[in-house]
């Protein structure tokens, strides 16, 4: 069989994928990108869902557990598009269809997410998150077969996932303790295809436009925690029961998801995408960041059941599950984008803040603990504007 032509190819609308220029400016994120997005939407509403429900009942440290481990085959998959999408760029009907492949996968881990987080079965989710990869295999192969300068990478890429997918659905048929160790194994295995595909010559990412996309999925995941707070209101007028605490609950619901997301757009991140060391802890870090907010919209659901007396958690653990996510939101962008710009009085002013949404935790009421940590959290962003250089 003879291998189609060039003008072939394109005659079946087929064209040759290409290499971004990293340069490029004014670059943003396609429709196609931001369809794949919403997608994704339904599989972190699921988690917070699910998170919500298992703290409240009193699982807090399998919830955690689970939370963490489901979250992260949302967000690998999403960050290992996201950076292929940066690099490589073709729009045609065939990168269309791998795309909405890999969304069917997404739909496909959402629907196990249930039987992961309260069950351990992990059967459903690993489908659909290898449906995913091996989407993402194909896309590899296609960019080795057009791009011959990145050839080498790109097979590199394709694989060392496809030999990662083949461990993952073998780890189903281990027992659950070993199953358990081989999950983390898999997940450090993971993380070092990129290191190690690209340890020679790295992919033509664009930062100004992969932190663009970075800053759509924290909108995302930031909506959840408003779509929490509007639901308390609209819990309180349709009950007539606790409506001011409810009332007060969404208001400061609204100042902290604010907050959060004043402090991580208070500064622009591409300049943080220099390296391949620096874009690896630009995009790891984020895992830290996207689960604390994933997690906070849980933590207003978690304060609603608590303002209703329905959570079986003491006050200051059921505070915890809203405070601890938004501390380590606002310290992983301090970590990582924000430290660096601030003062010394600016730096001890965050951290001071951070520190009133901790304490927030030991406040005995919950619109006590809410008003304590919106306060924190607005502090924290008093020092990121304290920051700011003059205007000339």
């Amino acid at each position: 069989m003879t291998t189609p032509t060039p003008a072939a190819r394109a005659r079946r609308g087929i064209r040759s994928m290409t290499a971004r220029e990293p340069g490029e400016q004014h670059r943003a994120a396609s429709p196609l990108e931001l369809f794949f997005d919403l997608v994704f939407v339904v599989a972190v509403s699921l988690s917070s869902q699910q998170l919500h429900l298992m703290e409240s009942h009193g699982e807090l440290g399998l919830a955690v557990a689970s939370y963490i481990m489901v979250f992260f085959t949302i967000w690998w998959a999403w960050m290992n598009f996201t950076w292929f999408g940066t690099s490589f760029a073709v729009d045609d009907w065939l990168y269309r269809v791998m795309t909405i492949i890999q969304m069917a996968g997404v739909l496909v881990l959402a629907s196990g997410i249930t039987a992961a987080m309260q069950h351990g079965d992990f059967t459903i989710v690993t489908f659909g998150y290898v449906i995913m990869r091996l989407a993402m295999v194909a896309q590899w192969l296609r960019a080795a077969a057009s791009v011959p300068e990145f050839r080498r990478v790109c097979l590199r890429y394709a694989g060392a996932i496809a030999l990662v997918q083949v461990a993952w659905v073998l780890r189903l048929l281990l027992p659950p303790a070993a199953g358990l160790i081989a999950f983390f194994v898999l997940v450090l295995a993971e993380s070092l295809v990129p290191v190690w595909a690209e340890r020679d010559a790295h992919t033509p990412w664009n930062a100004r436009h992969i932190t663009e996309r970075y800053s759509l999925f924290t909108l995302i995941l930031l909506g959840e925690s408003i779509l929490a707070s509007a639901g308390a209101i609209i819990d309180a007028l349709d009950r007539g029961e606790h409506t001011t605490e409810l009332i007060v609950l969404s208001a400061a619901g609204l100042v902290i998801a604010a907050g959060m997301w004043w402090v991580y757009f208070s500064r622009e991140h591409h300049r943080h995408i220099r390296t391949l060391a620096s874009s690896i802890r630009f995009g790891y870090f984020h895992y830290v960041i996207f689960a604390a907010a994933g997690a906070f919209s849980a933590g207003i659901e978690v304060a609603v059941d608590d303002i209703d007396h329905e959570a079986a958690l003491s006050n200051v653990v059921a505070h915890a599950t809203l405070t601890v996510p938004v501390a380590l939101f606002i310290l992983g962008i301090w970590v990582l984008t924000v430290r660096a710009a601030l003062t010394l009085v600016g730096n001890v002013l965050l951290l001071v803040g951070v520190t009133a949404v901790l304490a927030a935790t030991f406040v005995p009421t919950p619109i006590g603990m809410l008003v304590t940590a919106a306060v924190g959290t607005t502090l924290a962003v008093v020092a990121v504007e304290l920051g700011r250089p003059p205007r000339t």
